[in-house]
């Protein structure tokens, strides 16, 4: 699996501790950045890993800003996007077994990097259910393409 990660400046010392973390656990990944705590737009990292798991250069992607409400939904603009704010495993656990979830987002100033590492690897290693969830985010999807 090929996972794209991107942070603001919010959320750069997270970002840094999941970088740190997916190096250890042998993930394929690539970090967008930013590089330093010097301010970006989160808008602007959001697009990036947003854009290349929509084309399928990366199966899943990992954002992180402040407080993780805005990289999500600048994330979310993106057809083909599902990214999902987790602030604990439940919820990472449910994003990807209901929602398959194609992005994570967390908050750098809203959770500590030890729930941030269980998080990510909940969410990395939870597969989707598919079954009746999967009707529900076909239902999403066909929306999103003008099929409604």
């Amino acid at each position: 699996m090929k996972i794209a990660v991107a942070s603001d400046h919010g959320g750069y010392e997270l970002k840094e501790k999941v970088v740190e973390f997916l190096k250890e656990k042998g993930y394929d990944f690539q970090d967008f950045g930013t590089f330093s705590k010097e301010s970006v737009d989160y808008p602007d990292m959001a697009l990036i890993v947003a854009e290349k798991v929509a084309k399928g250069e990366f199966e899943r992607g990992i954002l992180i800003c402040g407080t993780g409400i805005g990289i999500s939904i600048a994330a979310n603009k993106v057809k083909g996007i599902r990214a999902a704010l987790c602030n604990d495993v439940y919820s990472a656990r449910m994003s990807r077994l209901h929602n398959d979830a194609n992005i994570l987002a967390m908050g750098g100033r809203v959770i500590g990097p030890g729930l941030a590492l269980l998080i990510v690897e909940e969410w990395l290693k939870t597969p989707f259910e598919g079954g009746r969830h999967k009707v529900r985010v076909d239902k999403i999807t066909n929306y999103e393409q003008g099929q409604n």
